[in-house]
């Protein structure tokens, strides 16, 4: 059913935004990325929100100004986040490490957390109003890494929106700095977990040399359009509690049913999405799984390294298939290409980088999935208690809308803990995508209406 979250409306006024720089001299330095960082398909901005409750007993504290001073200490440790970026030849991307600062912006909205009800996911209404765009600062190179604006909320509660430079970090890495934020905002004279550069670690091969099959960053025609209209698209969550996950569960044999709860939602979605839009049945449609790799490396990855540090791998086959076969197709597709991910992988991707001019991945007929129930949002604290919802603040990544969704840790007005799920899709593919996931459902006894639309815009 549809949250009336759709409906809500407020007004935000916000100051002038400013630039907070470290609080200590820093180096001023150049300092490379690796060549998993400066890839094409990271090359853009990616916004989260955080929203907290009001603590009576923290009446005399204001939120902007604890955070704001903490922002400032905690980027003496991270100063490369007060840098711009810089490119330099064959596109290598630097930091040049000026110390000029991040853009932080003070603002009082006139609602109450409570206003926002139970359905507190994404999309948010008047997103553009709690992390305002200060003109100028999207692009790549030369502008602030970091735009984070703290609201002020009726209630005493307050929302806090951040948007990094993907270049810079990854879900993980980003979850370390804010909660480095979080510990300097409590009283802590340094963050627990120190940050650690060595991008190096992750740079190309001397000379490169691609050992692997990356078909995600194949040059495919757009012959179709990737997603059509690109002008009229729907935007809804969707919650996955027990009983959707167990129902879709009962269409796969029973020596099967050792798959995670991620491959068999991935399947499904990426199956009903296709249904949805309709390519013909020779087209190609591709699945992408982004990968966390940090476990993949021996020896490990330096604790405290916060770069991007996954992989996109992707599975293809074609939408007739991919319809005309039972789920346990996709599965085991979602699974070998998950399973391709190893050391070795990373270090091919990189040496890929290099000699393909750091391509984008394909988009074309693509879906991507990225799983940030572990990435710890959720639990970053200020000192007023952990986050009512953190996590990623649109369902989509980069500019190419309908490409993306988040699996984002919900729990429902019911108390159940499952995942919400962002979904884009043009305007009347939605509608086939909700009757399909529908049918999916109904037919393994789990009542029709049990698909929680929770948000909707």
């Amino acid at each position: 059913m549809a949250s009336s979250l759709s409906s809500l409306m407020f007004s935000v006024k916000r100051k002038e935004p400013e630039m907070v720089s470290p609080s200590k001299p820093t180096p001023h330095e150049l300092k490379l990325l690796s060549d998993i960082d400066d890839q094409d398909g990271l090359r853009f901005q990616i916004p989260v929100i955080q929203f907290y409750r009001n603590d009576p007993s923290l009446a005399e504290k204001d939120p902007v100004d604890v955070i704001r001073k903490a922002l400032a200490e905690t980027l003496v440790f991270y100063y490369p986040f007060a840098g711009r970026l810089r490119e330099g030849p064959s596109r290598k991307l630097m930091v040049d490490c000026t110390a000029e600062g991040v853009l932080f912006i003070e603002a009082d909205a006139d609602v109450t957390l409570e206003q926002f009800g139970d359905a507190l996911q994404p999309p948010f209404p008047c997103w553009e109003e709690l992390l305002y765009d200060v003109p100028g600062s999207q692009g790549v190179l030369n502008t602030p890494l970091l735009l984070i604006q703290v609201t002020r909320l009726k209630c005493g509660g307050f929302i806090f929106a951040l948007r990094l430079n993907h270049t810079m970090s990854d879900a993980a890495s980003l979850v370390q700095f804010m909660t480095a934020i979080g510990e300097i905002a409590q009283g802590a004279s340094e963050p627990s977990i120190l940050p650690i550069w060595r991008r190096e670690l992750l740079n190309a091969r001397d000379p490169p040399r691609v050992t692997c099959t990356h078909r995600e960053y194949e040059l495919v025609p757009d012959t179709k359009g990737t997603i059509v209209p690109l002008d009229d698209m729907a935007h809804r969550s969707f919650f996955f509690g027990p009983s959707e996950v167990a129902a879709i569960r009962r269409l796969i044999p029973p020596h099967q049913r050792q798959c995670s709860n991620f491959d068999i939602l991935t399947a499904c979605l990426w199956r009903c999405r296709t249904i949805a839009l309709k390519p013909d049945n020779n087209e190609e449609v591709r699945i992408i799984c982004l990968v966390n790799s940090r476990s993949k490396f021996n020896p490990p990855l330096p604790r405290g390294y916060y770069g991007n540090v996954f992989a996109f791998p992707m599975a293809v086959t074609t939408a007739g298939k991919l319809t005309d076969n039972p789920l346990p197709y996709a599965i085991e597709l979602v699974r070998k290409a998950k399973a391709d991910v190893i050391e070795e992988y990373m270090h091919s991707v990189a040496d890929l980088m290099v000699t393909k001019n750091r391509p984008h991945f394909t988009v074309v007929r693509s879906y991507l999935v990225s799983d940030v129930t572990r990435a710890g949002f959720d639990e970053v604290e200020f000192g007023w208690g952990k986050a009512v919802y953190g996590g990623p603040a649109k369902g989509g990544v980069g500019a190419i809308p309908g490409v993306a969704s988040f699996y984002i840790p919900f729990k429902n007005a019911k108390g159940e803990n499952g995942l919400v799920i962002p979904i884009c899709l043009p305007f009347e593919a939605m509608g086939r995508f909700v009757k399909e996931l529908d049918n999916v459902l109904e037919n393994n006894h789990v009542q029709p209406n049990s698909i929680s639309i929770v948000s909707s815009l």
